[in-house]
């Protein structure tokens, strides 16, 4: 990085990803409050992040981030086939649910508003 007469480039991750949400006013991804705020209130005990409930519930949040953007970019092929996968996965993480535990599918499904 040089100074004097020439910009200075950030070039670091989270930079580059606070200019593109600047500059394009988007904003995809789940910040960490939110994604904190879902773990937090499905989560199974004080240390759950990766349990088949909190998975579901921050697939959900994702999904529904994502199917608002592409409400506003319907030509936006490349966030549809990542949609698709998403909900791909929140489905095989609910059939692994329904197969194992049928008390917290149950209870998933009903907490996040979800059709069985």
């Amino acid at each position: 990085m040089e100074t004097g007469n020439k910009v200075s480039l950030r070039t670091s991750k989270t930079a580059i990803a606070k200019d593109i949400k600047i500059w394009y006013g988007i904003s995809i991804m789940l910040t960490k409050r939110v994604k904190k705020a879902t773990i937090k209130s499905t989560a199974r005990h004080d240390t759950d992040t990766g349990s088949s409930d909190v998975q579901v519930a921050i697939l959900t949040r994702n999904i529904a981030e994502l199917a608002k953007h592409l409400r506003k970019n319907p030509k936006d092929f490349h966030s549809r086939r990542g949609l698709l996968q998403m909900v791909a996965d929140r489905r095989t993480h609910l059939r692994y649910l329904e197969k194992n535990n049928k008390r917290r599918y149950t209870a998933v499904i009903k907490k996040l508003g979800l059709k069985h």
